[in-house]
């Protein structure tokens, strides 16, 4: 059934009501901003956790500005690494499987059109329309055709290395820069009550975008990243007060 024409006096949609398009496009830069969200979550736990551990070990500020600068390096890299190389191996994937679809389209066009119709009337159409609708696919683009309905793959939009571990890289150190920047802007006597507070701000407005983006419930996303967050500082904290006991 056709979308209603916004234009058209018979749509009675609201100004707010769902207009956006439904494509597989959207639902990647959905995902890669997800991503973004999460790597940013990642950056702020992992260097509040590194900061505060060494704040509560020395007030030198220098000494706490390396230890953070380091750990955001080390983990802005870590991230892109790791994406690159995640990334690449399900591109390379995606890339095989179309080879050997590419490859069974010229080998057994006909086995393959019945492939197709028999996925299309698996999703619920009649055996008629399902053929009719496999024939119609095939004759405008079959690699296509089956790349979706098979695969679940869009040829056009292959998963790229290089834009993830960009965007890991970036998003890690937005959030990293949240604690360093705090712990050392904040005066000695406030400076982990400060940096605490800053992050758990973060962090809660990481877990919000993460729900609204998942839609998933808000309050449960916002308690889960705030309390993992908030404990990987305490056990830091309490980690760099043994240290400045023991020396």
């Amino acid at each position: 059934m056709p979308r209603p024409d916004p234009s058209s006096p018979n749509d009675t949609r609201g100004p707010h009501e769902d207009r956006e398009p439904h494509t597989a496009g959207l639902a990647s830069k959905l995902n890669w901003l997800r991503a973004g969200v999460l790597g940013a979550n990642d950056g702020i736990v992992s260097t509040a956790g590194l900061v505060v551990g060494v704040a509560a070990a020395t007030t030198n500020e220098s000494a706490i500005l390396t230890a953070g600068a380091a750990g955001l390096a080390a983990g802005a890299v870590s991230m892109a690494l790791g994406e690159y190389v995640s990334v690449s191996a399900q591109r390379d994937t995606e890339r095989a499987a179309l080879h050997t679809e590419r490859r069974e389209l010229a080998a057994m066009p006909e086995a393959e059109l019945a492939e197709l119709a028999a996925l299309l009337e698996g999703k619920g159409l009649s055996a008629v329309t399902a053929r009719a609708a496999a024939e119609e696919l095939t004759a405008r683009d079959p690699l296509a055709a089956h790349a979706e309905v098979e695969l679940g793959i869009d040829p056009t939009e292959l998963a790229n290395p290089w834009v993830a571990a960009v965007s890991s890289a970036v998003s890690f150190t937005l959030g990293a820069l949240v604690p360093l920047l705090m712990v050392v802007a904040a005066p000695d006597t406030v400076r982990i009550p400060v940096t605490f507070v800053a992050v758990l701000c973060a962090l809660a407005a990481t877990g919000s975008i993460s729900a609204w983006l998942g839609r998933a419930r808000r309050g449960r996303a916002v308690v889960r990243v705030v309390f993992g967050g908030a404990l990987a500082m305490v056990v830091t904290y309490g980690v760099g007060q043994l240290f400045d006991t023991v020396v």
